[in-house]
């Protein structure tokens, strides 16, 4: 498995991360043991970078990937978030980044996935009451302290990743990005670039449209959060099922899955891109790790680009209620 350097730190992350929230919530049943094995096949494999957040199944998440880790932390590049404050019933209630907030936030984490330290924290987006320079100096501090090693900040405004990055050093950028959502190519990348800020990808894979696997939004489980999602609704579905077929029609000629190609081609971006697929069973993720056999000719870029432009999917990238 090759690294890469995130951002200016001294963090040699995988080419390729892995998301966990999908092993707590939102997508569907829940298999501990098999979320447990992925994890552990995925450092057998190099796969260094796993990523969290303390709102993902209100806590349990940090709990489990803690948990899981526990006799091989040194093997771990690990990355959580704080700053979504949700209500016991699960709902999404506001934001909070004020600077009282972020050493218990922190310490709360910690606890959680029972570790000295976090490699990469991130703000999980920015709470409008307060300014993101308070913020981010409180998260300051708890490197000072040696609670935290990096500062990383997520689903920011490019003017608010300035602020952020002239308040305390920022090392990686989290937000969505694959060929389902390229919105942040415009001047959040940029921004990145410019800055020297790493950028990982989450929802890589289109929440697990651009896999292919997905074909009637009926066939997903109860309590999938993709059956209440804007492009998985209705016509904005069966349009963005017609992308997916040109991806799959690509992919075919190619002799790779969809998903391999759709990584392959976040990969092709930049040496600054590193996507977070969230992978929840070993079959997965030795599927999306197929990805870095993928060879794209700059061809293949440009036919990748007509087939899914930029804007050409259709829907709200969240729920009203998020």
């Amino acid at each position: 498995m090759e690294e890469k350097r995130l951002g200016k730190s001294e963090l040699m992350v995988s080419t390729i991360g892995l998301g966990c929230m999908g092993m707590s919530e939102f997508y569907g049943r829940l298999n501990d043991e098999e979320s447990s094995k992925t994890i552990h096949h995925a450092l057998d494999l190099g796969i260094n970078f796993l990523d969290t957040a303390d709102m993902y199944g209100m806590g349990k998440n940090e709990e489990f990937v803690g948990k899981v880790i526990k006799e091989r932390r040194k093997e771990v590049i690990l990355a959580t978030k704080f700053g979504v404050i949700r209500g016991e019933n699960g709902s999404f209630l506001d934001r909070n980044g004020r600077p009282e907030y972020v050493p218990s936030a922190c310490e709360e984490s910690l606890r959680r996935l029972g570790v000295d330290y976090i490699d990469l924290y991130y703000l999980h987006g920015p709470d409008s009451k307060t300014p993101i320079e308070e913020t981010i100096g409180a998260m300051s501090k708890l490197v000072t302290k040696g609670q935290v090693r990096y500062i990383g900040i997520s689903n920011i405004s490019p003017e608010g990743i300035r602020r952020a990055h002239s308040t305390h050093p920022i090392v990686a950028l989290q937000s969505e990005y694959s060929l389902w959502d390229r919105a942040v190519e415009v001047e959040v990348i940029p921004v990145c670039r410019e800055l020297g800020i790493g950028f990982v990808c989450y929802s890589p894979l289109g929440r697990g449209a651009l896999t292919g696997h997905i074909k009637r939004v009926e066939n997903l489980d109860q309590d999938d959060a993709r059956r209440s999602h804007p492009r998985f609704q209705g016509d904005n579905f069966q349009k963005n099922l017609l992308l997916v077929k040109r991806i799959e029609e690509i992919a075919k000629e190619k002799g790779c899955r969809p998903s391999q190609l759709a990584l392959a081609w976040l990969l092709a971006q930049g040496e600054d891109i590193v996507p977070i697929p969230g992978m929840k069973t070993v079959k997965h993720l030795k599927e999306n790790i197929g990805a870095l056999k993928v060879k794209l000719t700059a061809d293949d870029l440009v036919r990748i680009d007509k087939a899914v432009p930029r804007g050409a999917v259709s829907g709200a990238p969240y729920p009203e209620r998020q």
